[in-house]
């Protein structure tokens, strides 16, 4: 059985930053009240007309880290794109990056895990690796969340929290010898809270032309809807058990971490983790301040800032986690190579 490690990882985000001020315009809200309750600053939305989808946005991140990987795009044998926000309803927007990358006629699989998607995706990518299917996976998360979000005071409680953006990361076979790389994965599920953290409509018994023929204004079920509080208990909960148990699979504790990123919910949450654990602040990368809630895209984006910053180095031990929409929940466990 081979290894797997990632070898390269990149990001990308709209130019356009829209503050907390700027939202203060649209809906009864104020920088005080969004940054008490979520961390966030600013974060970065799409502009009409700019060229970005959740695509174009993955398929930028993707050039740079298979840049970073030191390889070409010829080289990567198959795609893996995590996202909530595809760019049609169908086909999935891994054979679209497919083809913007120019990439001959290679596997692409989509998957649908909104938060713990690209958690989910690097699972599957670190499967093919071990069984020596695949070389190099390229894997993607990727999210527009702008044009779909309810900027009224009816919808404000979600739409604070969101922005758009994409990470990505190549994950490669280790060569022999080589110690570490992705040493395990933990994916779970309670889909019995699915309707807590979703968005509902269109869907196959709810389609749009109907909603457009009948243009009531008052169904929101074509906006995302978040059960806050109810969110937030058992995230903090799922959470720390998902990092304990990528821990304990491994022989590590706590003390052992290098770098947590988790996946940028909101803020509270991650200090709530951070406390939980006994983790020193430097031993926890958050950029939720900067770019709000990215969902799938928001692991590989923060991983690709630690990276440049110098947080991740060879020998560190590295864990990703992430709780949402499902409820699913994920983490992974890495020594860096």
């Amino acid at each position: 059985m081979y290894r797997s490690k990632i070898t390269g990882i990149g990001h990308y985000v709209p130019d356009h930053v829209v503050t907390n001020h700027d939202l203060a315009k649209l809906m009864t809200t104020s920088d005080e009240w969004i940054v008490e309750r979520t961390g966030i600053k600013e974060r970065r939305f799409v502009k009409k007309g700019d060229g970005n989808t959740p695509s174009t946005m993955g398929t930028k991140a993707a050039l740079m880290a298979i840049e970073r990987a030191g390889i070409t795009k010829d080289d990567i044998d198959f795609i893996i794109f995590a996202t909530l926000s595809p760019d049609y309803y169908f086909p999935g927007p891994g054979v679209l990056v497919q083809e913007q990358l120019g990439i001959r006629e290679i596997g692409a699989l989509d998957v649908r895990n909104q938060c713990s998607g690209f958690v989910y995706a690097l699972s599957v990518a670190d499967q093919f690796i071990k069984t020596g299917m695949y070389k190099n996976i390229l894997v993607i998360g990727s999210e527009l969340h702008s044009g779909g979000l309810d900027f009224t005071d009816r919808g404000r409680n979600v739409s604070v929290i969101f922005g758009d953006g994409a990470g990505a990361v190549v994950v490669s076979r280790a060569e022999k010898g080589e110690e570490g790389g992705i040493l395990s994965t933990h994916l779970h599920s309670e889909g019995k809270y699915a309707k807590e953290l979703a968005l509902i409509a269109p869907n196959t018994s709810k389609w749009v032309p109907e909603f457009i023929k009948e243009n009531n204004p008052e169904d929101t079920s074509y906006y995302p809807y978040m059960n806050g509080n109810f969110v937030f208990k058992h995230a903090v909960v799922r959470f720390s058990e998902v990092i304990q148990e990528a821990l304990d699979a491994n022989g590590y504790k706590p003390k052992d971490i290098d770098l947590l990123i988790p996946h940028q919910a909101n803020l509270r949450i991650s200090q709530y983790i951070q406390q939980k654990m006994g983790l020193a602040e430097e031993k926890v990368y958050n950029n939720i301040q900067r770019y709000g809630n990215t969902t799938a895209a928001s692991i590989p984006l923060a991983m690709s800032e630690a990276w440049q910053e110098g947080k991740i180095k060879p020998g560190n031990l590295i864990c990703l986690a992430a709780f949402g929409s499902g409820f699913t929940w994920a983490s992974a466990l890495i020594k860096w190579i």
